[in-house]
């Protein structure tokens, strides 16, 4: 703390010097004139000036603050929330049912297929339906034959084989027409209609009426993503942590988020999820980070800082708008009341706080002391009066 009469009686700053020598005070220039009664430092307003100048003043109090740590990072969807559709069939796309934007549930048509996949999994099916049911009667027939030793038991054991491959076979054209059944089938016409996977908006559409798609099942190497529907209304930021930075990240602390397609505005979310391990490259760990994100300005894939609380406690603080910089000096203006004549006096002081520390408030480490009172707005304007 520095004591009253430690404190400098004028600062060097941004002001335009004037006989600074004849007024004693080297480097700041003062309105003040000889015989005024206003003291170095100090400026007088009249009540209607400090009205008309919205000069505003608070006192001096503990604030809870938070220490924060910045990292960087990507936005990217909750991946429960997101579904990512491509064709399981190869044809050609024949209708087309939403609009990019659209608002969709799940189990809603999105595109219809047309592809012969459609009545090569139905006939499959029905083949292998076919070829188990006679291999189950060549097996009991033999087993009958068998019983009345009117054949071989190798020509059983054949006929036994015969029946396995059989209900192999009946299982694999299952499942692969299980796959298709994910969708809506049409094997008359052959048609194979996507429905989306979840609730939410159709974020793309890589698909036009006519366009030739490759199954998923077929060439892999070929196959595109034909829709992503997902839900924006809540987004995640993904980040690295680096390895000596991980004691001081909690699940739940807040954490607020800069972009810069909006450099002025902030998102505030909180971390959820600390990695469990760390990258063998990079030494970092990923952090994921929940935001709220109802008026869809977050974006997939942007790129964010992130500020992440990782400590709270309770300090002298100041305004923020109450700190003026005087190259590297750090001043405030206390009220100090009526003058004699019915003015307001404000007296300039220096002060040191932790300009590390962004937000609101900035920490005090002296020059002020609790419930001191200092002008939290129009102190620039007081400062260019001196």
């Amino acid at each position: 703390m520095l004591s009253r009469l430690a404190r400098p009686a004028c600062l060097t700053g941004s002001v335009v010097l004037l006989g600074a020598a004849t007024l004693g005070c080297p480097g700041v220039a003062s309105t003040t004139t000889p015989g005024s009664g206003i003291p170095p430092g100090e400026v007088w307003v009249t009540p209607q000036k400090v009205q008309e100048d919205k000069v505003e003043v608070g006192a001096v109090a503990e604030e809870d603050l938070d220490k924060t740590l910045t990292t960087s990072g990507r936005i990217t969807f909750e991946d429960i929330k997101v579904g990512h559709l491509y064709s399981p069939v190869t044809g050609r796309v024949i209708r087309i049912d939403v609009q990019l934007g659209q608002h969709v549930k799940k189990g809603q048509p999105l595109a219809v297929i047309q592809s012969p996949d459609i009545g090569q999994a139905s006939s499959d099916v029905a083949k292998a339906d076919a070829d188990l049911i006679a291999a189950e009667h060549d097996v009991q027939r033999e087993k009958a034959l068998l019983d009345k030793q009117a054949t071989s038991y190798k020509d059983y054991e054949t006929a036994e084989d015969t029946y396995r491959q059989a209900k192999a076979e009946k299982q694999r054209a299952s499942q692969k027409a299980f796959l298709l059944r994910t969708g809506t089938v049409d094997s008359v016409n052959q048609g194979y209609t996507l429905i989306a996977p979840v609730d939410g908006d159709v974020l793309m559409r890589n698909l036009s009426v006519g366009t030739e798609v490759q199954g998923q099942y077929g060439n892999a190497s070929t196959v595109q993503e034909l829709f992503t529907v997902g839900e924006l209304d809540e987004v995640w930021l993904m980040a690295d942590l680096y390895e000596v930075d991980l004691s001081r990240v909690q699940v739940g602390a807040k954490a607020v988020v800069h972009v810069v397609a909006y450099p002025d505005k902030t998102f505030e979310g909180k971390v959820d999820w600390v990695a469990g391990m760390l990258d063998p490259a990079t030494r970092t760990a990923k952090i994921r980070c929940t935001f709220p994100n109802a008026d869809r300005l977050l974006k997939q894939d942007m790129y964010a800082t992130v500020s992440i609380s990782v400590q709270s406690r309770k300090v002298l603080a100041v305004a923020s708008s109450a700190v003026v910089h005087l190259g590297d000096q750090t001043v405030v203006f206390v009220d100090r009341g009526s003058s004699p004549d019915g003015k307001r006096r404000f007296e300039r002081l220096p002060v040191a706080v932790d300009d590390a520390v962004t937000g609101p408030w900035l920490p005090i480490l002296h020059g002020l002391d609790v419930g001191e009172k200092v002008v939290t707005k129009g102190a620039e304007t007081l400062n260019g009066q001196l």
